[in-house]
């Protein structure tokens, strides 16, 4: 009988294939970025996250649901699944370094969760205290099931870390449950849940849909997880079910619930964002437990589409406001991008899955521009404020909200600071992964990376540095590869990529053995493609894995009057302590040479018959401009001072020649 406590302690657990992900305490991280976010994630932000499920309500709900409060009801019908993501972070925190108190607020909340949940295994707080009588008669937004899949998730990460014990093995076969063994509560909550829907959605003749697509990758991990079938068939039942009218218009267009056309038709990501993104992710894990091909290729063809035509250069996805959605081929606005925060780590979950699924570099490379940019930029520097949106320009004047300006502490509709949180605690599982003939390297971390008889120490300044050093810790004394992506903005010296974006290093490693990889970190100018109408005319700055902005703060003039000028050279400065950097951290700064323009007109309409009527002087033109230094921080430092303007995106300079 297989003991599933014993698989490997991340995420995502696929079938035994050619790449096997790693589990989060497998890969120590000790430095740069990536450990920085780790060390104030789990010094403040799970802290503050555990403050607010009390002060928001999504306790108190919860306690009222199980007859132990009064109401009313608080926050958004979907509020129990901040409580499942900080769940879910908290699990793979205590998988990074074991502590009792994490343990003891899984554990309590488990109890309260067993405490709440109606005898024939419905969970959710909302409809059982307002709506008892809708119970899924409102599934195009109530977020049931959506709020079931974070439970799940959350379970499995405290199993697959020892943070809830227990993990429910499964009988003979593999199909039918055992006996719950003592301390799984978390995960007991969630099978019975799980069975429910089971009962409801794929055995009892109920043909509706979630609105929000996420509980289609949880069931399919609850299947890894416990070998019980039927979650893997509902989750092939809800995949399949889109595009045949089976979730109600909510007034948004069959596009924003993704249900216009099946997933195997459907060409190119529409609709919100984050449900898209959590919805492709549940297709591959459901196409790859079924060996479907053509559901594969679907999803495939889906993030091809999406990344030549509908990502920021950020990594971002979601160029609208309204309906925080996907817009039409190359609607790419800077100002307007809505980028949510929860879309990044839905990204990055769906790229992942299909590096897995296919071992092709150019998921991982996403993977690396999201994570060091659009999902960095989503926290402070010191861990305590969150970005819902992440736009590529700030105006002088932007009326603040919200959910715009500055990060805040917190949110009504508090989504995304609990992801955040929950991808910041299971980075090490997207770093490296083992096969039978060695390891592949994916993220450049400092630290230890342990897979099997392979233990592997990394040296590295990244992302500010491009040299990475490996060194062999242990090996089993016979020939193994080791394989290393190669970004697609470097180059790698000696090392020449295969058509899967990785170089391959082959020989009978021993303990002591070196092996230095460095990439190019020359700063380049970054133009848009000519179909991106908004930023015509204007280019980025990029080094190594990351976007630069142009922050108010460091510019002598407004950031608004700036141009650059064609073929200036760009000058990396090192800056590892700064004074007026203060909070930032460690920063390399990049400067060019600019042109600050004349100022504006400010009375009569903003259109002119030439370019010279730009400028207070219509005899002028740009080349009148007086010479300046413009200087670029990367993009996830920004808004980390004075709040001021802000610009990824900056025009060149007309009327000068290079």
């Amino acid at each position: 009988m297989a003991d599933f406590r014993d698989q490997i302690r991340g995420p995502v657990v696929p079938p035994a294939g050619a790449r096997r992900p790693l589990g989060v305490g497998d890969v120590e991280i000790g430095g740069g970025p990536f450990g920085r976010w780790q060390r104030i994630n789990r010094e403040a932000g799970i802290a503050l996250g555990r403050e607010r499920m009390e002060s928001s309500g999504v306790l108190s709900n919860l306690r009222w649901a199980a007859g132990e409060g009064e109401g009313p009801y608080r926050g958004y019908r979907f509020q129990d699944s901040d409580l499942y993501k900080l769940l879910e972070a908290v699990a793979w925190e205590h998988g990074r370094e074991p502590a009792g108190s994490y343990r003891a607020f899984v554990a309590e909340s488990a109890a309260l969760l067993a405490r709440a949940q109606r005898a024939d295994g419905y969970l959710n707080s909302h409809y059982q205290t307002v709506k008892p009588d809708r119970v899924f008669a409102e599934l195009e937004y109530s977020h049931e099931m959506y709020c079931a899949g974070h439970l799940f998730q959350a379970a499995v990460a405290a199993v697959r870390t020892g943070c809830g014990e227990g993990a429910g093995t499964p009988g003979p076969g593999g199909e039918e449950p055992g006996d719950q063994e003592p301390g799984g509560e978390l995960l007991a909550v969630a099978r019975r849940l799980a069975d429910h829907l089971v009962d409801v959605f794929l055995t009892g003749g109920h043909g509706g849909i979630d609105g929000h697509a996420e509980v289609e990758t949880a069931l399919v991990e609850l299947y890894r997880l416990t070998g019980h079938r039927p979650y893997l068939e509902l989750a092939s039942r809800l995949v399949d079910g889109r595009g045949k009218g089976l979730i109600a218009d909510v007034g948004t267009g069959p596009l924003y619930a993704q249900d216009h056309l099946p997933v195997r038709e459907a060409g190119t990501p529409v609709g919100h964002a984050v449900r898209q993104l959590y919805l492709d992710a549940g297709v591959v894990d459901v196409a790859v437990e079924t060996g479907d091909a053509s559901l594969l290729e679907s999803s495939v063809r889906r993030w091809e589409d999406m990344v030549a035509t509908k990502t920021s250069i950020t990594g971002g996805h979601g160029s609208r406001h309204d309906g925080e959605a996907f817009g039409e081929r190359y609607e790419l606005p800077p100002d307007r991008a809505y980028n949510e925060s929860c879309a990044a780590v839905a990204s990055i979950h769906w790229s992942w899955r299909l590096f897995l699924a296919t071992g092709q570099g150019r998921y991982t490379d996403l993977i690396e521009r999201t994570l060091y940019n659009a999902f960095a930029a989503s926290t402070s520097a010191d861990g305590t404020r969150f970005f819902y949106v992440n736009p590529l320009q700030r105006r002088t004047d932007l009326v603040e909200d919200a959910y715009l300006g500055r990060r805040r502490e917190w949110f009504a509709c508090a989504c995304c600071p609990p992801n955040i949180m929950r991808l910041v605690s299971s980075l090490g599982h997207y770093v490296a992964t083992a096969d039978d003939d060695g390891l592949s390297v994916h993220q450049y971390v400092p630290g230890l990376i342990r897979a099997g008889a392979i233990t592997l120490a990394v040296e590295t300044g990244y992302p500010w540095d491009g040299r990475v050093v490996f060194t062999v810790r242990e090996a089993p004394g016979t020939a193994r590869t080791l394989r290393l992506r190669i970004p697609a903005w470097s180059a790698a010296g000696d090392l020449t990529p295969g058509p899967d974006g990785y170089a391959a290093i082959r020989r009978a490693w021993r303990p002591g053995d070196t092996f230095t990889l460095d990439l190019d970190m020359s700063p380049r100018l970054v133009h848009p493609h000519r179909r991106i109408d908004a930023l015509r005319g204007c280019v980025a700055v990029e080094r190594g894995p990351l976007v630069y902005c142009f922050e108010q703060a460091d510019q002598d003039t407004d950031v608004e009057d700036l141009a650059l000028e064609p073929g200036t050279a760009l000058r990396v400065v090192d800056r590892p302590d700064r004074p007026d950097l203060a909070g930032v951290g460690r920063t390399v700064l990049i400067e060019a040479d600019a042109v600050r323009l004349p100022p504006a007109p400010a009375a009569g309409l903003p259109y002119f018959t030439t370019p010279a009527g730009l400028h207070t002087d219509p005899s002028t033109d740009l080349s009148t401009g007086t010479r300046t230094t413009a200087t670029a921080i990367p993009y996830h430092q920004w808004d980390n001072r004075d709040g001021g303007a802000m610009r990824v995106w900056i025009p060149l300079a007309q009327g000068r020649t290079p």
